[in-house]
């Protein structure tokens, strides 16, 4: 946004107030603003390039939402919703997507985010010819990112498995290769430190010296 418009947005902000164009009367106006952004607004207060006094009038009430990539917990949900949502907008309510098609979506790490898993969803809908939705059908990002997975040859015990004890203990591996450096392991899981901090007070993961103090 230029400095120019920053200004005009400040003053609807300040005094509830526009100017139409071609208009030398202002007219008063009651809305709610909702402001989003993926740019580091800190960094460009400090640089000039955005109002500082604009900033602190849109941050009264700040949201940070995570990248999909944090969030894995939410992908299959959001892709039976994109599903049903494509399956309504293309005229194609009998297509089925099979639960085990899910882990395929989990397992990529979704750069473009909320947007990008739409889209892919809405491909598979459009693109797939039966009324079931196959491996084939599935973005080839997609089928590449589950194979590396199932090439680690993971054993699944016939007694079933936690998957909590199972992060909890890479938790520890990370943290321990990393000398417990939580910025370095964060990186390592590529997650943010506030995740991996997160998810540490969650398993009650804290360093060996400070669980002799505790004792």
């Amino acid at each position: 946004m230029p400095p120019e418009l920053q200004v005009k947005l400040l003053r609807l902000i300040q005094e509830g107030e526009i100017e139409k164009i071609g208009s030398e009367v202002g007219h008063h106006v009651d809305v709610r603003i909702i402001a989003a952004t993926h740019r580091n607004l800190q960094a460009m207060i400090e640089d000039g390039t955005f109002r500082e006094d604009l900033y602190y009038r849109l941050a009264v009430i700040p949201l940070v939402l995570p990248p999909l990539r944090e969030r894995v917990e939410d992908i299959s949900d959001l892709v039976q919703h994109f599903f049903a949502k494509s399956q309504q907008k293309n005229g194609r309510p009998n297509l089925v997507m099979p639960p085990a098609l899910l882990p395929y979506f989990v397992r990529y790490r979704w750069p473009g985010n909320v947007r990008e898993l739409e889209n892919a969803v809405e491909r598979v809908v459009v693109l797939t010819r039966g009324d079931e939705v196959t491996l084939h059908d599935l973005p080839e990002f997609l089928r590449e990112e589950r194979a590396g997975v199932d090439a680690l040859e993971i054993g699944l015990p016939p007694q079933g498995i936690s998957l909590e004890a199972i992060e909890k203990e890479l938790i520890l591996k990370a943290l321990e290769k990393c000398h417990w450096n939580q910025t370095h392991a964060a990186r390592y899981l590529d997650i943010s430190r506030k995740t991996l901090i997160y998810r540490m007070e969650r398993h009650g993961i804290r360093r060996p010296q400070e669980r002799q103090v505790s004792n």
